[in-house]
């Protein structure tokens, strides 16, 4: 049985409360973790620390230094990335080759961000004044808040830890309560790597107590939050009330369409990837697909034959395509949703049950399945169900698409096949969402901004756009000479 305490001031400590929670294996439905059951005690004591560190030198260190401090915590990772990702898929039950494939490509943000800790640039402004001397300098924001989801806690840490660290702030990071050991076993790579204690620490805990207090603290300058759209809606109004900077990585319901002259092969493997992979247990699955009504049944049939390929299993073996479901709220949210789906007129042609073969030891698995006969308005078609549960909805014309593709209240993704260059343009300028992908899916890179419209959240994450979302920006003025003037009157 493993035990994990806080990490605060570059210490591993237990809470204040003396108290603990069980983690579950969702695979075997074992216990195999304690993680330390925190409040606000625990979150004050944190915030203290990431403000010293950052009041006692952090944010004046050289840029140059902290980029030479998040390069040496890239090749730590790149060191464990394979262990990270095993304590990963214990945690949260996603299939190894991804969680693998996600911890090795870690390393690139923090070099990314390291990289560019030293060129963040303000600028003289040649302003109207006479005399007047005007610049701008870009400075960090303070103590930052990350509060994680369960579904990749390590890489959506990432997005936010590397560019922040990289601005000069200092870091408290709350992982999901169902996912925190990654985040925790990551904490020892940060004391390796050499960084002053108080700028990164871990507070674990539930979002009542622990996430609640870290978002309310005014100590705290910014939230950033990966999460579903309702708690971004709570964790954005408590930060308003202490006027908080905020990121919010929220839901998706994201359209994956298909037209006529797409190559369908290529297109089948893109849905499949977009709803199946991860057990559909991401933000950007593409849940929704959309269909040309002339390759609609050839296109299903083919999509039906490859998905009854997938096989279900052990998370940890390579051989394994759809693993179960994380957390036992979230596998019996996805079993309502079927219900829901054929009450309301669906057709389920694939799946629409839980998984139960030999394979099956943690009770939480469910079939891959589509739903066929799907209305836009059907609640499988605008609510975010998060698990492989795809929805199929034919069109006729490129308008019909469009309108149907923006017709939810969720704009984080889509993706869009055809060989015809003109309409990828034309979709992706009318498609309201933050990731277009055209004849691809579930692409991500540290050069590229991500997040979303609508109730998909606020901000970008990744790319040079990233930065500055974790900094503020100063205005200087200097009069080139004593000029007495009116003071009753602006300059």
């Amino acid at each position: 049985m493993h035990s994990y305490q806080n990490y605060i001031n570059g210490t591993f400590t237990a809470p204040s409360s003396g108290k603990t929670f069980d983690t579950v294996n969702p695979y075997t439905g074992e216990v195999w973790a304690r993680v330390a059951h925190s409040d606000a005690s625990d979150i004050d004591s944190a915030v203290d620390a990431a403000r010293n560190a950052f009041d006692s030198g952090w944010a004046e260190m050289k840029p140059t230094e902290r980029g030479r401090l998040l390069y040496k915590l890239a090749d730590l990772i790149e060191r464990d990335a394979t262990h990270l990702a095993e304590i990963e898929v214990r945690d949260n039950g996603k299939l190894i080759a991804e969680m693998s494939a996600q911890t090795h490509y870690m390393p690139q943000w923090y070099r990314y961000y390291g990289g560019l800790a030293d060129k963040v640039e303000g600028a003289v402004i040649p302003t109207d004044k006479d005399g007047i001397f005007n610049f701008t300098r870009y400075e960090p924001l303070g103590v930052i808040g990350m509060i994680t989801a369960w579904n990749s806690p390590l890489l959506l840490m990432t997005w936010k830890l590397a560019v922040a660290l990289a601005a000069g702030n200092t870091a408290i990071v709350k992982p999901s309560e169902f996912t925190s050991a990654s985040t925790l076993e990551f904490m020892n790579l940060i004391e390796e790597a050499g960084f002053p204690p108080g700028v990164v620490n871990s507070v674990t805990g539930f979002g009542k107590d622990a996430g609640a207090a870290l978002v309310a603290h005014p100590g705290v300058a910014k939230i950033a939050f990966t999460g579903s759209d309702l708690s971004g809606q709570k964790i954005y109004e408590s930060a308003a009330k202490t006027f908080k900077h905020v990121t919010l990585e929220l839901g998706g319901k994201s359209p994956n369409i298909v037209f006529e002259d797409a190559d369908l092969e290529s297109a089948v493997m893109g849905a499949i990837s977009g709803i199946f992979a991860a057990t559909g247990q991401t933000c950007i699955a593409g849940s929704r697909l959309l269909l040309q009504r002339s390759i609609h049944d050839q296109f299903v049939e083919r999509l039906i034959e490859v998905a009854k390929t997938a096989h279900i299993g052990d998370p940890m073996s390579p051989d394994t395509h759809v693993g179960p479901v994380t957390t036992p709220p979230q596998y019996q949210k996805i079993m309502d949703y079927i219900d829901i789906a054929r009450q309301d007129g669906a057709k389920c042609v694939l799946g629409g049950k839980a998984y139960t073969g030999p394979e099956a030891k943690g009770g939480q698995f469910v079939e891959p399945t589509i739903f066929t006969g799907v209305d836009n308005k059907m609640r499988i078609a605008q609510e975010e169900v998060f698990g492989p549960l795809l929805s199929v909805i034919p069109f006729d014309t490129e308008e019909e698409a469009i309108s149907i593709g923006n017709d939810v209240d969720f704009g984080l993704a889509a993706g869009v096949w055809t060989k015809d260059i003109g309409r990828a343009i034309r979709m992706s300028e009318k498609l309201r969402v933050g990731t277009v992908w055209v004849n691809t899916y579930r692409a991500v890179s540290f050069t590229s901004p991500f997040g979303g419209y609508k109730r998909s959240g606020i901000g970008r994450e990744s790319g040079l756009e990233a930065i500055k979302g974790y900094m503020q920006v100063k205005s200087v003025w200097i009069a080139q000479q004593s000029n007495p003037a009116n003071p009753f009157v602006m300059r």
